[in-house]
């Protein structure tokens, strides 16, 4: 009985979900590789994730463009879409279609990748932050352009959020808990307690960066679904020796057929302005296909028979994923309704990072975790080819806090923590005795780090920006191939990095533009 009734509201809302997709511009999408199979583009965005969208946007404004996406499209699909089914399709996972992948690293930490047409967007929290000005500075961006490609985004697909009861006893305690000052709602980075953005919006529906494909020009954007790329085809060298990308090659994504295809940059004739390829396939994406198409360490490479390309050491190295510790409020499991969280505790001059939400374990059972991350770890590990199939996962070890300094920042996140948990809000919320034991020894802190650290699905490097990449994010050694996306990031920005990520993607389509010009 109760699985028939969960089957019926599934076609209930694909039937929402069909009408609500009624009158939008949605460019051509297409799961049939033969569609594209020979045929050239001006660009080719390899990942049509947060990155990858608003990039394949702002390109399609004056080029054509291929969009090639790995996983399925996210309309129709409710479990992707729907606010009250948000964490139930990170619940169910398979090797080659479900819209988040799954992947253990060598750390023994279970971690998933998006497998959709809005990348991490489409599975994610929805919590909307810029990143701080430091950042920006940092990296080297301009600040104009910057702040027009944030506000670009925040018009079409993020939201002030109304806040829940739950999330009112989140703001509470964090408050309680010392993270001062009160900023109410706000997009900035700032140290404190706020209300950030969403890309839930007030009806119960979730945007996500495919949404804003709908800003590009619908004629020269072609979105080539359910198909993974297997390597960057290089042309010949002529008398210069250079190594320039012409294409792509790609295979099905379900599993059942190796068969090879290939899409093709446009070369105009007389014109040295040729097109990219780019690479936006996330942290583990990007440079996997990297190492598969002969670009990385040689050693390593020579392991897989792999041609050499580009004898570049950094890819691969530096990834870093953000060591996480979660205390449930209460152990019992509740029937509460999934919630993403809304609001944020920024503490300890931006080193740590806490929030709250209502997860699911299953169907109709949720729990209420306080979790909470550093935001500038020092440990960093690598990535690795498992095998030369690239629908495989990766080899990648992250080295969790395997520096001191994050052992002792994970003591203080710990004390953090359990001041969060045993407030007053809390307690009286859920109709529970306010605990007054001791706080944990430093000592217990350490084991409780040790035995629990989990990841916040924040990773990133492993084509990093004066390693792997130029400034305007161009491989080195190689012409018209770029990388743009968590890859590249030394660190990563804000409370979370869907927002810089997404203004990444305009806002290095922008800057291509004008280079054209």
């Amino acid at each position: 009985m109760g699985f028939s009734f969960y089957l019926l509201l599934l076609f209930v809302d694909l039937a929402l979900c069909s009408s609500w997709l009624q009158g939008r511009t949605l460019p051509h999408m297409t799961s049939d590789v033969n569609e594209v199979s020979g045929k050239s583009f001006d660009y080719i965005v390899v990942g049509g994730g947060t990155a990858g969208c608003p990039l394949a946007a702002t390109l399609s404004e004056k080029f054509s463009v291929l969009l090639v996406e790995r996983g399925s499209s996210p309309y129709g699909n409710p479990l992707v879409l729907e606010t009250k089914n948000y964490g139930l399709s990170l619940l169910q996972t398979d090797k080659y279609t479900s819209v988040a992948q799954s992947f253990i690293s060598n750390d023994g930490v279970p971690n998933l990748r998006g497998r959709v047409l809005g990348g991490s967007s489409a599975i994610n929290g929805g919590f909307y932050s810029r990143a701080s000005e430091d950042f920006v500075q940092k990296v080297g961006w301009d600040k104009e352009v910057v702040m027009g490609a944030y506000q670009w985004v925040e018009s079409r697909i993020v939201f002030k959020p109304e806040l829940t009861p739950w999330q009112y006893v989140a703001e509470f305690s964090f408050l309680e808990a010392g993270i001062f000052p009160y900023n109410g709602f706000s997009l900035e980075h700032i140290e404190g307690t706020k209300v950030g953005g969403s890309v839930f919006d007030g009806w119960g529906r979730r945007h996500t960066s495919a949404d804003l494909l709908e800003a590009g020009n619908p004629n020269n954007i072609t979105v080539l679904l359910n198909a993974t790329v297997k390597n960057v085809i290089f042309r010949e060298k002529g008398n210069r020796n250079e190594t320039t990308a012409r294409g792509i090659r790609f295979i099905k994504s379900d599993g059942n057929s190796s068969q090879t295809y290939d899409a093709y940059l446009n070369q105009p004739e007389n014109s040295c302005s040729w097109g990219d390829v780019i690479l936006a396939a996330g942290a583990l994406g990007s440079p996997q296909i990297l190492l598969l198409s002969g670009i990385g360490p040689q050693k390593h490479l020579k392991k897989f028979n792999i041609q050499l390309a580009a004898d570049l050491k950094g890819v691969g190295k530096g990834m870093k994923d953000n060591p996480g510790i979660a205390l449930l409020a209460d152990s019992k499991p509740k029937n509460f309704p999934p919630e993403p969280p809304k609001v944020v505790g920024i503490a300890d001059h931006f080193k740590i990072i806490i929030e709250a939400g209502i997860l699911p374990i299953s169907l109709n059972a949720t729990v209420m975790p306080i979790a909470a991350k550093l935001a500038f770890p020092e440990s960093e590990g690598k990535l690795e080819l498992n095998s030369t199939d690239p629908r495989e996962n990766p080899s990648v070890t992250f080295n969790y806090l395997a520096k001191e300094k994050d052992w002792a920042r994970c003591v203080k996140l710990g004390q953090l923590l359990e001041r969060v948990v045993r407030s007053e809000s809390i307690a009286f919320f859920l109709g529970l005795e306010r605990k007054n034991e001791l706080m944990s020894t430093e000592d217990e802190l350490r084991k409780l780090c040790k035995k629990n650290v989990r990841t916040f699905y924040h990773y990133h490097g492993g084509c990093s920006v004066g390693s792997v990449v130029d400034k305007d994010y161009r491989v080195y050694g190689v012409k018209g191939l770029r990388v743009v996306d968590g890859s590249t990031f030394l660190e990563s920005p804000g409370t979370n990095p869907m927002a810089t990520l997404l203004m990444l993607g305009r806002y290095q389509g922008i800057k291509i533009l004008e280079d054209r010009n």
